[in-house]
């Protein structure tokens, strides 16, 4: 669905993105991961147009991203940024219809088939009960729901999602992740998305894209990701690996280094970065 061919990107002259390629598979739930700063979020700019890149270039089914005209890309594709923002005063309903502006008439108007499809994309993620609460008095997974709401409004292809579970507890967390894999499964959403959470990518991702120095370290399925070698390559952390049984995907618990002095030539109580 996806062929990003070469990109390179960078802010005020520092590069954080050099001249990576690869590729993102139609109805598939491709995740990136790597340390902070190296690049992931700056991907998603690039793949939502929020970014131009220095060069390279993102085809999306053959056509250049920067070509296509706003309205057919906003029809086509939805992202939902870090920590989004909306009006005090908005409900979440309100907040959903924004989904629909791609689709508005001439006359800027809501027709009963945006309603219907707002109404879909509601019960879609069980947020009914909420639809007329102000956002700014949800919860964080309500919120994350609501979000997710106003981006199946769209009835986007692909979607595209920045560490959607920051800030949420565990509960949280994979309330929204078993949200976007049943949008994924059931409607055939291509997925796109930043996690931190390493174990989460392996369970709910089908391929995991990499990222260090500036470049793709490494591509492939779960299994072939989550192992000792690449996490203490990527991580600087030493595991042990684990078969997750029922959802079929590698898990990893993290071993104490005893040789490894975090605190080295710290003064006391100073934090580490």
């Amino acid at each position: 669905m996806l062929k990003i061919n070469n990109l390179t990107m960078g802010y005020e002259g520092i590069r954080i993105l050099d001249n990576i390629s690869f590729e993102v598979e139609k109805n598939k739930i491709t995740t990136l991961i790597g340390p902070n700063g190296c690049g992931k979020s700056t991907i998603l700019k690039a793949l939502s147009r929020a970014k131009k890149p220095e060069s390279g270039e993102i085809l999306l089914e053959s056509e250049d991203i920067y070509k296509v005209n706003e309205k057919t890309i906003a029809k086509i594709m939805s992202i939902l940024p870090q920590s989004p923002k909306v009006p005090d005063d908005f409900s979440a309903r309100d907040l959903v219809g924004y989904g629909r502006y791609p689709y508005m008439n001439w006359m800027g108007r809501l027709t009963k088939k945006d309603y219907d499809i707002i109404d879909w994309a509601i019960k879609e993620t069980k947020i009914e009960s909420l639809q007329h609460r102000q956002v700014s008095t949800m919860s964080g997974g309500e919120r994350q729901r609501a979000w997710i709401a106003m981006a199946l409004a769209q009835q986007p292809q692909l979607l595209l999602l920045d560490e959607p579970t920051t800030y949420l507890d565990i509960c949280h967390q994979f309330e929204v992740l078993e949200l976007v894999e049943r949008l994924n499964k059931e409607m055939d959403i291509t997925v796109v998305m930043v996690l931190h959470d390493l174990n989460q990518a392996a369970r709910y991702s089908d391929k995991i894209i990499v990222v260090k120095d500036e470049k793709i370290y490494k591509e492939g399925k779960p299994e072939e990701i989550i192992n000792k070698k690449l996490l203490e390559e990527v991580f600087d952390i030493r595991v042990k690996i684990f078969k997750d049984e029922d959802n079929d995907c590698p898990y990893f618990l993290p071993i104490k280094n005893k040789e490894r002095n975090i605190y080295k030539n710290k003064r006391p109580f100073e934090k580490c970065s």
